[in-house]
């Protein structure tokens, strides 16, 4: 069995950037490394351009923008990260010059990377990674920040909004079947979707995740609430509307609690998921960390709350959710 680990928002960043200047490139993954490492293959979403350009998007209005320097990357290859999703809202926080000096990095670095590019073709290619003879591919789509959206000719993200028109779900069926055409059994669907700060996915969004799962897509891959929400399986396939936060410099709401999340594991077989594992994290200043004690049972008891809503059981273990996937 293959295993993929996922996690939410990665922000190198702002005061993550001035942090790691002091530290090791594997200190911000703290004791969750071994758990990354212990995977085959790991994919996160990078919310911010890795880049020494220092001139801001100025097209649009934009409140925060996150930008890391190029030695940043580092991190990313500490904890072997394989592929990225770029498919958000803070990709072009430093103009195109700042995607593209991203891309690059990632490249020199031997990373993958899907949901922008150098013009709106590669912004929608897939990137496919392997492991123990399982081929995985990442597509990458975002609903934020459209005037990001890469043109014919010009760089930027692979937008889509969150729809059920036939021109939106044409577009997801043709994303998986590119993904299924350069290899891959498994395609992870990431979508970098909605407003921050939302508990709980709106009937909308529940029934666009699973028509993203009718049209082939095996795990729904959803972050961008900076809150974990719940679990649902559906046609056997796991939907995660929403991975939460993993490492950045956030000021933390005391209800809603964007420092607490999960690092989501995926076991494969044949192509098809098999099991999903959740081990609950605790954030801090530029770093993350196992969630212990009774933090760690707050953590796991939300996620059943929120998953349970959904249809969802897990089996609890003392550091973990496990849940053995029907398959399709």
């Amino acid at each position: 069995m293959v295993v993929l680990a996922l996690a939410g928002d990665v922000m190198l960043g702002r005061g993550v950037n001035e942090a790691l200047r002091g530290m090791r490139p594997e200190e911000p993954w703290g004791e969750v490394l071994p758990l990354l490492e212990a995977a085959d293959l790991r994919i996160v979403n990078l919310e911010c351009a890795i880049t020494d350009h220092r001139r801001r998007w100025e097209r649009t209005p934009k409140v925060f923008h996150f930008r890391a320097d190029p030695a940043a990357v580092e991190v990313l290859r500490a904890a072997r990260i394989d592929a990225v999703s770029l498919a958000n809202n803070h990709t072009l926080d430093y103009g195109e010059r700042g995607l593209l000096d991203t891309l690059e990095c990632l490249e020199r670095a031997g990373i993958r990377y899907a949901g922008a590019g150098r013009d709106r073709e590669e912004a929608a290619r897939p990137a496919v990674l392997e492991a123990a003879g399982e081929r995985v591919a990442l597509v990458a789509f975002t609903d934020n920040e459209p005037p990001f959206a890469a043109g014919e000719d010009r760089p930027g993200t692979n937008y889509l909004p969150v729809s059920l028109e036939p021109e939106v779900l044409g577009r997801v069926e043709a994303a998986v079947g590119a993904a299924r055409r350069a290899g891959a059994r498994t395609v992870v669907f990431s979508n970098h979707w909605g407003p921050n700060m939302i508990e709980r996915p709106s009937e909308g969004f529940r029934r666009f995740a699973r028509a993203v799962v009718d049209r082939g897509a095996d795990v729904y891959y959803g972050h961008s609430a900076h809150i974990f929400q719940g679990v649902e399986v559906y046609r056997g396939r796991p939907i995660l509307y929403d991975t939460g936060d993993f490492i950045d410099d956030y000021a933390v709401d005391p209800r809603l609690r964007n420092d607490r999340s999960f690092l989501f594991r995926v076991g494969i077989e044949g192509g098809e998921p098999r099991r999903l594992e959740l081990f609950p994290v605790r954030l801090r200043y530029a770093r993350v960390g196992p969630a212990t004690g009774s933090e760690r049972e707050e953590i796991l008891d939300r996620m059943e709350l929120l998953s349970g809503e959904l249809g969802t059981g897990f089996d609890r273990r003392e550091d973990r959710l496990e849940l053995t996937l029907p398959g399709g």
